[in-house]
């Protein structure tokens, strides 16, 4: 029996070819598209050919009700030398804007408070090793993101950071070090940097002077409102102007600054001076508020100096002519970190704790952040409560030196205990009467020395589990 010419195909053989020829064609689709996709980017980067745009998006996560504690944006008029842009790169599942691109003019000084957190973030990294080699000076752009963290991402976030700040840098024709970088959201996924990329023609050609709010709204994650702050100073005789915008809403304990701030003036002030006051007004604002006692790994607030008002050069922090531009700066920082606590996860109760009495400032600061993070008085207050034995034992598990025959609480001008003990004339009617209030004072004396203190937090709600519970989704 002979067998078959050699050009004759095996019907089985052939049938399995067209088989696995099937089962490819998706995956050789796919990278098909891929190559398509990579050529197309870099052609946009390279050329400037304006990418497919994104539908319009709206601020914030969907379904999250507007905190009862909100409060709107100010007016925002422009900040002499920054320009603004927002677009959508596509970090979230649902339509809304979450790229932030601000550019500064040329000589803008820069200062910056991170985190400390031991797990900090690529951008955070990235921002703190560029200011230390440009030493502040001439900063000419902030990128931010939301919708991804690129925190405890190894050195594939880091590349992602060095990539984005490197495409931006081409872009606008500067240094990698004159970019700063921001970013928020999830933790442990890296940042996908190409979605940046890819909107950067847009986020150029959109700049303008005027796009404040959309700032605020772009760079929000469960923030349920915008937060934004804007103030007028003078300097030597020159009218300058401070605004800021922030975000954050959960994981707020800072300890440095909060989740995003970003402060811009047209004042002209040396590195070093903006360095100076950032830090001092960061512990009084930023640092003295509180939601849940949980510090990010993202914490970062940036302060920029443009120069544009035509101000005098004030080079020491000591500068007489600073008065009241140093009494606006902190106004604008003070009023950031409270809207903070407004927005917190579920609030209802904004509360502002003092403590008076202690041994020194650092003893009054954790007695005060002891009773502000507490989830029995913050549960109470929720309940609209006065249960100030709470009070008592959050002061006393922090074993600071404390006077206990001495020891006073009271809400708002109520007094709940004094001289170590329930007041004589405590009114329970009358403290539940003002725990009805949406806005409350709780204070205490410690009894031992003259070092003062305050934080402010809110109340911790069944709307803090919901919204954590599903915070990826």
């Amino acid at each position: 029996m002979s067998k078959p010419p050699a050009s004759s195909s095996n019907p089985m053989a052939s049938l399995a070819a067209q088989g696995l020829e099937r089962a490819l064609d998706p995956f050789t689709t796919a990278i098909s598209r891929a190559v398509q996709k990579g050529a197309e980017l870099t052609s946009n980067l390279v050329h400037g050919v304006e990418a497919p745009k994104p539908a319009a998006a709206a601020p914030g996560k969907p379904g999250l009700a507007i905190s009862p504690l909100a409060v709107p944006l100010p007016e925002m008029p422009p900040v002499g030398g920054v320009q603004i842009a927002t677009d959508r790169a596509g970090f979230y599942k649902h339509e809304r804007k979450d790229v932030l691109l601000m550019k500064f003019a040329e000589g803008t000084t820069c200062a910056g408070v991170f985190t400390r957190h031991t797990i900090g973030s690529a951008p955070v990294d990235w921002c703190k090793k560029q200011l230390d080699a440009n030493e502040g000076q001439d900063i000419r752009a902030l990128v931010c993101n939301a919708g991804c963290a690129n925190a405890f991402t190894g050195k594939l976030g880091a590349d992602a950071a060095r990539r984005t700040a490197s495409a931006l840098a081409r872009r606008i024709d500067c240094r990698q070090r004159d970019i700063m970088l921001a970013s928020t959201g999830v933790i442990g996924v890296v940042l996908d940097d190409s979605k940046i990329a890819s909107r950067l023609y847009d986020l150029e050609k959109n700049l303008r002077a005027d796009a404040w709010h959309d700032a605020a709204q772009t760079i929000m994650t469960t923030d349920t409102f915008a937060k934004g702050a804007s103030e007028v100073a003078e300097i030597d005789g020159v009218k300058v102007r401070i605004n800021g915008i922030a975000k954050g809403s959960g994981m707020i304990a800072p300890d440095m600054a909060t989740m995003l701030a970003f402060i811009a003036t047209d004042a002209t002030l040396a590195p070093g001076v903006l360095q100076s006051l950032l830090a001092l007004f960061t512990r009084t604002t930023f640092n003295s508020v509180t939601v849940d006692g949980d510090t990010s790994t993202n914490d970062t607030c940036l302060l920029f100096a443009t120069g544009a008002a035509g101000a005098p050069r004030i080079s020491r922090a000591g500068d007489k002519r600073l008065a009241d531009f140093k009494t606006k700066l902190e106004a604008v920082m003070h009023s950031l970190a409270t809207q903070l606590i407004r927005d917190g996860e579920g609030a209802t109760k904004f509360v502002k704790v003092n403590v008076t009495g202690a041994a020194n400032p650092a003893s009054a600061r954790k007695i005060a952040k002891s009773i502000a993070e507490s989830p029995l008085v913050k549960t109470a207050i929720a309940g609209e409560d006065a249960n100030w034995g709470r009070i008592v034992m959050a002061v006393g598990k922090t074993e600071e030196p404390v006077d206990r025959e001495r020891l006073g609480i009271r809400f708002g001008d109520l007094v709940a205990a004094e001289h170590g003990a329930v007041a004589l004339n405590y009114s329970e009617a009358a403290m539940s009467a003002y725990m009805k209030n949406s806005e409350l004072e709780i204070s205490v004396d410690v009894g031992v020395g003259r070092a003062t203190a305050h934080v402010y937090t809110c109340d911790l709600t069944h709307g803090y589990i919901s919204i954590n519970g599903d915070y990826r989704s």
